[in-house]
């Protein structure tokens, strides 16, 4: 039974929520399935998440470290220049552009809903539970990808690393071995979980010096890499040109959507700025503000890294240039002795680490408190809902993430690294999937409020509604380019390519799964438990 105690809102009673058990909520302990006050907001009740353990500043580092910049620009800059060369900056800021509209959704829901569900417990309520249950299932599969993609590269990292500190290519050499390299992979899930298991207090403190350092080097790369190309004497550097951030000069639309492919995916993961809300103080303001701060230290810093490597690099394929295709994969491993010298070129190595490292730990928070909503609302097993008495955290939905994340990629190592690389390229397509259903659902959801005034028209509905819109259309055209084999590794299934069958059958998997808990769970099915009308902030007993 669901027990909740919170601001009245239009719609009546709860379906199936007793006053016997409002009661027996309101005097709930904080823990595991017991309802909790949330301070400042009058008769909410919390799943039983550490409250007020975040502010602004923590929760915008959360967003920014989640999606991991140094990581992202290292794997991400020979790539778009490759699709459409100096228009790269253009490009980057055409991917902020469905983000910021997307984040506007976000920041009204979460005022009118803050609860840690986020896209499931919105799209529920809009558009009903078997679209929420689905959003949800995006989110969650989209993120088990990233966290096993950001094991591997924080794995690849460490060594590489520990080669260029001891000028040992022997010991660079070791994550070339699968046993190694999983065993090593394993240890840093382990880690993570483990930090992750212990709440947001101990998040947070990490995440500070991490990001801290991150964007730290990342400002002396650009203020180095600048300062060296304006001085004339490196045969590859180029003049900064306005038309650079163009999009209209890119030289093609199917560059230009291959390319903004690629940005979306560098700025996904802000939205951990909304789940962590019920442990933020000021859940309904405070988590909406820190997403769009964090958005603008993202674009600001990717915009500034962008120019700051194409000046000093150019686009050219050859040597140094960001188009090289020996290099495309690792940029900053090529550019860190030339531009900041031997001695400070190792933290560019340290950044990526602990940027593939920060965002590891960071990301365990969307997955695990949205399987904690999902579990609290009835949409999956009860034990989900459980809530460690002390550390104040999803404890056991934690560790089913960390166990699925360490499962999924050393079976996927062993037995195809090929398919394990298809499912990377297959994110891009949950990402569009999951974030466009949000937004459509902000525009339905307060659909009522649209003509109440200017700011409403635009702030939720007509903003929303174009950024899903793009979204969706990058959904569309990822679905067509992914039937071809020449997507991704190349591989196939019956002569459609294997990055199409991934992505659609991990959909089709969720399918089944819901099918499974609407078997378990028939009153969340029949839209008996989260409806319109539910509180924010409920919790399951």
């Amino acid at each position: 039974m669901v027990h909740v105690e919170a601001r009245p809102q239009a719609g009546g009673a709860v379906p199936g929520v007793g006053r016997r058990g409002a009661e027996a909520g309101r005097d709930g302990a904080a823990g595991d399935g017991a309802a909790a006050r949330v301070p400042g907001a009058e008769g909410v009740r919390a799943k039983g998440l550490s409250g007020n353990s975040v502010g602004l500043l923590g929760n915008a580092v959360i967003g920014i470290s989640t999606v991991a910049p140094v990581y992202c620009l290292t794997s991400t800059l020979g790539p778009t220049v490759g699709e459409v060369g100096l228009q790269m900056p253009a490009v980057f800021l055409a991917g902020f552009l469905p983000m910021l509209l997307v984040a506007f959704a976000y920041r009204e829901l979460n005022k009118a809903v803050p609860d840690c569900g986020t896209s499931f417990t919105w799209t529920v309520k809009a558009f009903g539970p078997r679209i929420g249950w689905m959003c949800g299932w995006g989110l969650v599969i989209a993120t088990i990808i990233v966290l096993s993609n950001l094991a591997g590269v924080a794995t690849s990292f460490f060594y590489l690393l520990l080669g260029e500190l001891t000028g040992s290519g022997s010991i660079a050499a070791l994550d070339d071995s699968k046993p190694v390299h999983v065993l090593t992979c394993l240890a840093f899930i382990a880690v993570a979980t483990a930090i992750s298991y212990r709440g947001m207090t101990a998040t947070k403190g990490v995440q500070y010096a991490l990001v801290g350092l991150q964007l730290l080097v990342l400002a002396v790369f650009v203020v180095m890499a600048i300062g060296k190309a304006r001085s004339g004497d490196l045969p590859g550097s180029i003049d900064f040109s306005w038309t650079w951030v163009n999009p209209f000069a890119v030289q093609s639309f199917a560059a230009f959507t291959a390319g903004l492919s690629l940005s979306i995916f560098m700025f996904w993961g802000w939205d951990a700025c909304l789940t962590v809300n019920e442990e933020t103080a000021g859940s309904e303001k405070t988590p909406g503000r820190a997403a769009l701060l964090a958005m603008v230290v993202l674009v600001g810093s990717y915009l500034l890294t962008a120019v700051a490597a194409q000046m000093f690099s150019g686009v050219g394929e050859k040597g140094l240039g960001l188009g090289n295709p020996d290099t495309s994969d690792n940029v900053f491993a090529a550019l860190a002795d030339p531009v900041m010298g031997t001695a400070l070129g190792v933290l560019l190595f340290v950044a990526v680490l602990a940027s593939a490292a920060a965002s590891l730990q960071t990301t365990f928070i969307p997955v695990a408190r949205t399987v904690l909503a999902m579990s609290s609302y009835q949409a999956l097993p009860p034990a989900f809902a459980k809530v460690h008495p002390r550390f104040k955290s999803p404890g056991l939905a934690t560790i089913a993430a960390g166990v699925a994340t360490g499962v999924f990629y050393a079976v996927m190592t062993f037995l195809s690294e090929n398919v394990l690389i298809d499912t990377i390229y297959a994110l891009g397509l949950m990402i569009c999937f999951y974030y466009a259903i949000t937004a459509f659902a902000c525009a339905w959801y307060f659909r009522r409020e649209l003509r109440s005034s200017v700011r409403d028209a635009l702030f939720k509905g007509v903003f929303p509604v174009l950024g899903g819109l793009l979204l969706a259309a990058v959904f569309g055209k990822t679905l067509y380019d992914m039937w071809d084999p020449a997507y991704g590794t190349g591989s196939s299934v019956f002569g459609v390519g294997s990055v199409f069958v991934i992505g659609v059958g991990l959909l089709l998997v969720g399918v089944a799964i819901m099918m499974v808990m609407q078997r378990r769970s028939p009153a969340f099915f029949r839209g008996e438990v989260l409806t319109r009308s539910t509180p924010a902030l409920v919790v399951a007993d």
